[in-house]
C-alpha cells in the first residue's frame, strides 16, 4: 500500500495471512494452487481478497488459493517469474512492468481512482494550495514517477515545480508530522486517517482537483502466460475476486470485520480499518453504475500516457520507448464477471 502499514507488522502478519488463506480454502481442490502476491502486510488494499477468503468464494469455485507473503520483490518480479499466477499492483507499476516486457497483464483494478494525496500539515497555512510547494522540501518514496506527477499538479496549479526531494521512505509521514520536511504523499485512506487519530490533523491536495490525470489506486495483476493456458480457472478467480470486493464496496463494515477476523492481532486500531473500508467504499470503489473491478483504456492512456511522455517508460533492451504503446493491451475486462 505504497509504504502503508510500514512499521512492525511485516513477517508476523504476512504468515497470519498465508495460514488462513489456506485454512479459508481448506475445501477446495489443493493439486492446483493459484498463488496470489501480496504487496504489502494485510491491509484494506487487500479486503476484497480476504472477503472472498473468509466467505468461501474461492472454495466454491473449486479454486485453491495461497496468499504469498510481502517480501521486499516487486510483487510484478513475482508474477513476470512464474513464482505467483496473481498479485496486488499499481496502476504505475503495472505500466513500467509491461512496458519492460514482463509478462503480466492487469486484470482487475478494485480502486478505480486515485487513492493518494499531497499531504501538508493541517496548521500550514503559507500551504494553501499545490503552487504554494515550490521551494518546500518533499519526503518521499523513491517511487518512479513519483516526483515528475508532483511537479506536474505544481505547476498545473500555477507554480513551477521546483522543489528539493528527499527519499524517506517508512520515516516520510514522521518527517511531515514533526515539521523536519514540508510535504508528503499519504495514502488517503490509511495515513490520512491515522494521522487524525494521532493528532496531527492534515490537509490534502488531490491530483485530479488541479488537472492531473485520474490513474487506478491499486490493480490485480496476472500471469499473461498462465491466463492464457488456464482461460477458465482464470475466469474463475477474477469473478470470485471480484465478488469479494464488490462485497467489500457494498457492506463495507462486514468487509473490515472479514479483514481483521482473518489476520487476527495485525491492527492496533480497529476503528482504522473500519474507517478505511468505508472510505474506499465510499469514493474510489465503485463506477457509476456501482459495479467495482472494470477498466477503461481513456484511464490507461491518460495516465500511463503522461509516464510516457514524460520518458519515464523503457523497453525490454532498456531504452526509453520511442512510440506509444497501444495502452488496450495493458489491461483486459474479459475475465470479470458479465455487467448486470
Amino acid at each position: 500500500m505504497n509504504g502503508r502499514l510500514r512499521r512492525a507488522l511485516a513477517c508476523a502478519v504476512a504468515a497470519v495471512a498465508v495460514l488462513s488463506a489456506l485454512t479459508a480454502c481448506s475445501g477446495a481442490d489443493q493439486g492446483q494452487t493459484i498463488r496470489f502476491a501480496l504487496d504489502w502486510t494485510p491491509n484494506t488494499n487487500h479486503t476484497g481478497l480476504f472477503v472472498a477468503l473468509q466467505r468461501g468464494y474461492f472454495a466454491d469455485a473449486g479454486l485453491d488459493v495461497q496468499v504469498l507473503p510481502y517480501n521486499n520483490t516487486a510483487v510484478d518480479t513475482v508474477i513476470d517469474a512464474g513464482n505467483a499466477e496473481f498479485g496486488v499492483s499499481t496502476h504505475n507499476s503495472s505500466t513500467f512492468s509491461r512496458a519492460s516486457g514482463a509478462h503480466t497483464l492487469s486484470v482487475l483494478a478494485p480502486l478505480r481512482h486515485w487513492a493518494t494525496g499531497i499531504g501538508v500539515k493541517a496548521d500550514r497555512a503559507d500551504i494553501a494550495s499545490p503552487k504554494d510547494l515550490d521551494g518546500k522540501t518533499y519526503a518521499g518514496f523513491g517511487d518512479p514517477g513519483e516526483v515528475e506527477a508532483l511537479q506536474q499538479v505544481i505547476r498545473n496549479d500555477g507554480g513551477t515545480g521546483d522543489f528539493t526531494s528527499v527519499t524517506l521512505g517508512t520515516s516520510a509521514y514522521e518527517a511531515v508530522y514533526s515539521g523536519k520536511a514540508d510535504f508528503t504523499v499519504s495514502y488517503l485512506g490509511w495515513e490520512g486517517i491515522e494521522a487524525e487519530h494521532h493528532g496531527t490533523p492534515m490537509k490534502y491536495f488531490r491530483y485530479t482537483d488541479f488537472g492531473f490525470p485520474d490513474a487506478y489506486a491499486i490493480v490485480i495483476d496476472g500471469n499473461e502466460d498462465w491466463l492464457e493456458a488456464n482461460p477458465d480457472r482464470a475466469t474463475k478467480f477474477v469473478r470470485a475476486l471480484q465478488r469479494g470486493y464488490q462485497f467489500a464496496a457494498d457492506d463495507p463494515d462486514a468487509a473490515a470485520r472479514d479483514l481483521i477476523d482473518a489476520n487476527p492481532g495485525a491492527f492496533n486500531d480497529e476503528s482504522l480499518v473500519f474507517e478505511s473500508q468505508r472510505m474506499l467504499a465510499g469514493q474510489f470503489m465503485k463506477d457509476t453504475d456501482g459495479r467495482v473491478g472494470a477498466q477503461t483504456r481513456e484511464q490507461w492512456a491518460a495516465n500511463s500516457g503522461f509516464l510516457y511522455e514524460k520518458g519515464l517508460l523503457s523497453g525490454p533492451d532498456g531504452a526509453p520507448l520511442t512510440e506509444e504503446p497501444d495502452w488496450s493491451g495493458y489491461f483486459t475486462n474479459d475475465y470479470l464477471a458479465p455487467a448486470r
